[in-house]
């Protein structure tokens, strides 16, 4: 399995002949769209929901769908057809992986805002992405996607985060808020403290797991 950093918040899971994008927002590079029938979203603000690429690909292509919440789904109605509604506790087949449906809930940053649903996906039984959200799910995953700044987080709690998850590794996602030395220094605590496992995948590139 092969997974493709496209800025931000977006993944790439390629696997064989299988290829599945999960958040292509608006902080993303348009390329990671090239060839994908089927994206997982994990909730509806811009940087993990870019719904203007979504409505072009679904023009384009018949058969694409968006995998996302509910409240995502009404407040993106230019989707239609394409947009396929998903909660916590099921488990669907998307591009030929399975993927369980986990969490539920955005992390607050303020007084309950922003207050809407955010799932996270787990493909294959392996790798996790939790979306704006630090939901530990109930079964083991070998690879974790570890948000790394946001108005809803801090350090200590992506530490926490990850060693509660205890992954096999880590990758940072959620990051391009970050300069060059806001990556080192959050890369240099989870090498140092997070109890597992860490590399960060530079925008553009690519790791190999399993």
């Amino acid at each position: 399995m092969r997974l493709i950093k496209y800025g931000h918040a977006c993944l790439r899971v390629e696997a064989d002949d299988r290829v599945l994008v999960i958040d292509p927002g608006t902080f993303s590079a348009a390329e990671a769209l090239d060839g994908v029938d089927e994206v997982l979203v994990t909730h509806e603000h811009p940087d993990h929901l870019d719904v203007t690429r979504l409505v072009a690909a679904s023009r384009r292509n018949s058969a694409f769908r968006v995998y996302l919440p509910p409240t995502a789904i009404e407040s993106t109605p230019e989707l239609g057809g394409a947009a396929v509604a998903v909660e916590p506790g099921r488990r669907f087949t998307a591009a030929g992986f399975s993927v369980d449906v986990v969490g539920g809930t955005h992390a607050e940053i303020y007084e309950g805002l922003p207050g809407c649903a955010n799932v996270g996906f787990i493909v294959d039984g392996t790798v996790y992405h939790p979306g704006d959200s630090l939901f530990v799910p109930p079964s083991p995953v070998e690879t974790l996607l570890v948000p790394a700044a946001a108005p809803w987080l801090k350090l200590a709690e992506a530490l926490d985060f990850v060693r509660a998850v205890r992954p096999k590794r880590a990758f940072p996602i959620h990051d391009a808020t970050l300069n060059e030395l806001g990556q080192e220094y959050f890369d240099g605590w989870l090498e140092s403290k997070g109890g597992t496992e860490y590399a960060r995948i530079p925008d553009g590139k690519s790791v190999t797991i399993r």
